[in-house]
């Protein structure tokens, strides 16, 4: 499902929660990964297709990447604060008490549930299986296109496909990413096969316009999306 909320300014939050705290908490922003006894989520892909740049200038990224494919970038700026301001203690601080929407992400259903983030946060979280939308682990948001965007991870990994926009692919609507990973992934050829890679915690994705594109979350994850047009 995915989660739209009033001042939440396009902070977008998908967690995979288990009861029990682990050490990773704090570098996790109170926002935990899945334990040893957690349902078995999906991986990271075998061999990342997108490129990472570190190095990128802003000529460079109009030449090469803007109108023409998809990038990772990593160690642009320092966002230490606003991560912060992002652990699970001071979102839940600072909204707990907003109401936010939750909304499947497929193109055909368009159920809304309200309800105040903390009971999301605390009562809502939990693993999902290939044929729901949940908000637990392997949520995300199934293919789809829209205008140039960047994507930045701020705790956890989001596992990213794309296809260019001449490349349309080859999935259900109203199926999760998930479901699509399972039934459809393993069938397609190397030619058929999307870009794909994990975007780690402090790393951006940039997408041109009209990409498709499909994403599952790994891990707890908070990310910040912005929308060119």
């Amino acid at each position: 499902m995915a989660l739209g909320a009033r001042p939440l300014l396009w902070l977008a939050l998908w967690t995979l929660a288990v009861p029990a705290r682990s050490s990773r908490e704090d570098a996790d922003g109170g926002w935990r990964r899945p334990g040893p006894g957690a349902p078995a989520a999906v991986t990271e892909e075998e061999h990342c297709t997108v490129e990472r740049r570190a190095d990128l200038s802003y000529a460079e990224f109009v030449q090469r990447y803007a109108f023409s494919r998809p990038v990772i970038l990593r160690g642009l700026t320092d966002n230490s604060r606003f991560r912060d301001l992002c652990t699970r203690q001071k979102l839940l601080a600072s909204f707990g008490d907003s109401v936010v929407r939750l909304s499947t992400a497929n193109t055909y259903s368009y159920q809304k549930v309200d309800l105040p983030f903390q009971k999301y946060v605390e009562q809502m979280l939990h693993p999902q299986d290939p044929i729901s939308m949940g908000n637990g682990a392997g949520s995300g948001v199934p293919f789809h296109w829209h205008g140039p965007g960047f994507s930045e991870v701020i705790y956890g990994r989001k596992r990213w496909f794309l296809y260019p926009p001449e490349k349309t692919p080859e999935f259900h609507p109203n199926k999760t990413t998930l479901a699509w990973l399972r039934d459809t992934y393993p069938a397609l050829t190397p030619s058929t096969r999307p870009l794909e890679c994990t975007i780690q915690a402090g790393e951006m994705l940039y997408f041109p316009d009209r990409w498709w594109h499909a994403t599952l979350n790994l891990d707890t994850s908070v990310f910040i999306s912005t929308f060119l047009s």
